[in-house]
C-alpha cells in the first residue's frame, strides 16, 4: 500500500550516512514541493559533504515537467528522478488511478524530457508490470533505469516475481536496488534470502546494489539489521563482488 509519510531531519541523515562509504543516496518524495526538497538536501550536502547523490520527484505526465527537471538540475548533486508507478486493481495497494501509465503519450513525452537531460529514472512497481517496463527500457536504451524495491510479497508470489525479474533483466540498461519490508513486515534473513539471491542471479552482480528504504524501513526493522542481512546473504561472494554490491555499482549508476 502507499507508504505512510515519514520524514528525516538533518541529524538523522547524518547518522545514517556515517557508516556508509558511498554516502547517502537519498530518495525522497514530496509532490507538494519536490524542488524545495532537493534544495534542502543540497544545503545539507554543501555543509556536511553528503548526500552525494539526490534523486528527486517529478510527475512525468505533467506538461511542464521539463521546467521542473531544469529546476532540480540547478543543484549539482541531483542525479535523477523517482516516481512510484505501482498499479494494482485494489485501491488500497495502488499508487496510480489507471494501469499502463508509462505507455500513455503524455507520460512518454515527459520521459523524453528526462532522457534529453541524461538523468536516471527510479521506478517503483509491482511484478505484474515488469513487461510494461521492459518495453520502456528497450524504447529508451540510453536511460539508466534503477528498479526500486524487490517488493517481497510472500512465498506464494515468488514464482511469478522471479519470472518478472528475469524478464525485466533482459534490458541491459536496467539495474535493481533493494528495499525490504514493504510486503513482508516480519521478514528475516532466511525469508528474504531467496529474493536477494534470485535478483542477483537475474541481473548479475554488475547490475545489483543494496540500500535501505529509510525512514519507512524503520517501521519494520533497523538499519543495522538490514545491512547485516545483506552481508550474511552475500558472505560467499568474493570481495570484489561484495564491493560492487555495497559500493561501486551505486557510485557508477548514480555518478557519485
Amino acid at each position: 500500500m502507499p507508504a505512510r509519510k515519514l520524514s528525516l531531519h538533518e541529524g538523522q541523515i547524518v547518522q545514517l550516512a556515517r557508516p556508509l562509504s558511498t554516502g547517502a543516496e537519498v530518495l525522497l518524495l514530496d509532490p507538494g514541493d519536490p524542488v524545495g526538497e532537493t534544495r534542502w538536501l543540497q544545503e545539507i550536502a554543501n555543509k556536511r559533504g553528503f548526500p552525494h547523490g539526490i534523486v528527486g520527484y517529478a510527475d512525468l505526465s505533467q506538461p511542464d515537467v521539463g521546467d521542473l527537471l531544469d529546476r532540480h538540475m540547478e543543484y549539482p548533486n541531483f542525479r535523477g528522478m523517482r516516481q512510484p508507478m505501482n498499479y494494482h486493481p485494489d485501491p488500497a495497494k495502488t499508487y496510480l488511478a489507471r494501469p499502463e501509465v508509462s505507455r500513455t503519450p503524455e507520460w512518454r513525452r515527459g520521459f523524453r524530457e528526462l532522457a534529453k537531460r541524461g538523468l536516471s529514472f527510479d521506478p517503483q512497481l509491482y511484478y505484474p508490470q515488469m513487461s510494461e517496463f521492459l518495453e520502456l527500457a528497450r524504447d529508451f536504451p540510453d536511460v539508466q533505469i534503477i528498479l526500486n524495491r524487490m517488493q517481497v510479497d510472500g512465498a506464494e508470489h515468488f514464482g511469478a516475481w522471479k519470472k518478472g525479474m528475469r524478464q525485466l533483466a533482459q534490458a541491459p540498461n536496467v539495474a535493481w536496488i533493494s528495499g525490504l519490508g514493504m510486503g513482508d513486515w516480519t521478514w528475516t534473513t532466511f525469508s528474504i534470502r531467496p529474493y536477494v539471491e534470485e535478483a542477483i542471479a537475474a541481473f548479475g552482480v554488475g547490475r545489483s546494489m543494496f540500500a535501505t528504504n529509510f525512514p519507512v524501513d524503520k517501521l519494520f526493522s533497523s538499519f543495522d539489521a538490514i545491512l547485516n542481512a545483506f552481508k550474511e546473504i552475500t558472505i560467499a561472494h568474493p570481495h570484489e563482488e561484495r564491493l560492487a554490491l555495497f559500493h561501486d555499482n551505486a557510485a557508477r549508476f548514480y555518478r557519485l
